[in-house]
């Protein structure tokens, strides 16, 4: 494959070499887990004989995606874990796999350099002989918002390469690589990268008490392991550790709020929506739900549209492949191109049986738009929350002062 002048493909470059993880040593963030396992499997089916993912032809992959939360809650674990699976899948399927992430010097001083560093990466993702699996650390970093003050040449450079290459007349999209963007400040991210977000999960590592009791679990095993006895502490009655880690069967189980918006403002679009008679199985519902989100939140575009029928196409695919198939990769994975797709609409059959696409589509939205309000809202609710914390410092203060 040539564009212009340069080759897209370069037989001396090589994996990124990372630190195993398997996601069983991860508490807590069932959704990202779910959703990285069903990525490796998909990014699994793509042929290399025809050079496309039959995946790609069914509508359930998506190859820009971003998990966000705040710091220490197992992001870069994601990364290595992701990574991990990928490779390990690769090998038993017999594919060769890359592991790329975006190098830490992106930036340069130089004018024009970050550009000069950024194509050589974005290329990377244009091969057609392996799975390629780009993760972004810090993503706000090199992919900041181009509207805030003092954003440096090096970083628009980055954005505008980025852009041109994951939507645009470079993007070359064969079912084969995904680009992960991890951020702990969503809202630093520029708009325009964020609208090619085809997925955002959040990932905010251990939350409910079994999880924080599976994290001591994965802690102190070590310890007795060396020196058995060492930790002489009573096990927690009806709970067997780790349980709570077992991997989710379906992304349905681990919605929690399947019909309600959570943020107010798109709630009361909807429930005016519906005192009109217009509820979520008819078609209108959700054009006139966009059109109202629209005029609330400027940023909302078609591209948010086309992310959410992309969501639901992912939900409609929400199943596992065998297990027998990385087993015997004749029976799937070394199978032609047009076997591989009638397997795969076999399943994807099987699984829509006892669907809903009215409330998958619903739950997606729901999704979808909580998620972008919140990060559009995060910079005022910063505000507020440190409005508040100085009220209440200086209300501490005058009691203390009043006291003395």
């Amino acid at each position: 494959t040539v564009q212009g002048f340069d080759a897209l493909r370069s037989t001396g470059v090589v994996s990124v070499e990372f630190n195993k993880v398997r996601f069983d040593q991860i508490v807590g963030n069932k959704a990202a887990k779910h959703q990285a396992r069903r990525l490796a499997q998909r990014l699994m089916c793509y042929d290399l004989v025809e050079k496309k993912n039959p995946i790609i032809e069914l509508g359930g992959i998506q190859l820009v995606r971003m998990g966000f939360g705040r710091p220490g809650t197992g992001k870069s674990l994601q990364i290595a874990a992701t990574a991990t699976l990928l490779l390990e899948l690769c090998e038993k399927v017999g594919i060769p796999f890359l592991f790329w992430p975006l190098p830490d010097n992106i930036i340069s001083t130089f004018q024009g350099g970050s550009a000069e560093r950024m194509i050589p990466w974005m290329k990377r993702f244009a091969d057609d002989d392996k799975i390629v699996y780009g993760p972004i650390d810090d993503g706000e970093n090199v992919l900041e918002d181009r509207t805030r003050q003092g954003v440096s040449a090096g970083v628009r450079e980055v954005i505008g390469v980025f852009l041109r290459y994951t939507e645009g007349a470079y993007a070359i999209n064969r079912g084969n690589s995904v680009i992960e963007i991890f951020t702990n400040l969503p809202e630093q991210i520029d708009k325009a990268v964020l609208s090619r977000i085809q997925s955002r999960f959040p990932i905010d590592g251990a939350e409910t008490e079994h999880d924080f009791l599976d994290q001591d679990h994965l802690w102190w095993k070590k310890l007795e392991k060396v020196n058995p006895g060492f930790v002489n502490m009573r096990d927690p009655r009806g709970y067997e550790y780790l349980a709570d880690q077992q991997p989710s069967k379906s992304l349905s189980a681990l919605i929690s709020n399947p019909k309600g918006f959570v943020d107010p403002r798109i709630q009361q679009l909807s429930e005016k929506l519906t005192t009109e008679g217009i509820g979520h199985c008819d078609q209108d519902f959700f054009a006139k739900l966009f059109r109202s989100v629209r005029v609330v939140y400027p940023m909302f575009s078609s591209r948010d549209v086309r992310n959410i029928q992309t969501a639901v196409g992912t939900r409609v695919m929400d199943f596992d492949l065998p297990d027998e198939w990385f087993d015997k990769p004749d029976l799937f994975f070394r199978a032609d191109y047009a076997r591989k797709l009638d397997m795969l609409k076999d399943l994807m059959r099987a699984n829509m049986r006892g669907l809903s696409f009215a409330d998958i589509r619903l739950q997606e939205t729901v999704t979808y738009l909580d998620n972008m309000a919140s990060i559009a809202n995060v910079d005022r609710e910063r505000q507020i929350t440190g409005l508040l914390e100085r009220r209440s410092v200086e209300d501490e203060a005058q009691r203390r002062f009043r006291a003395n």
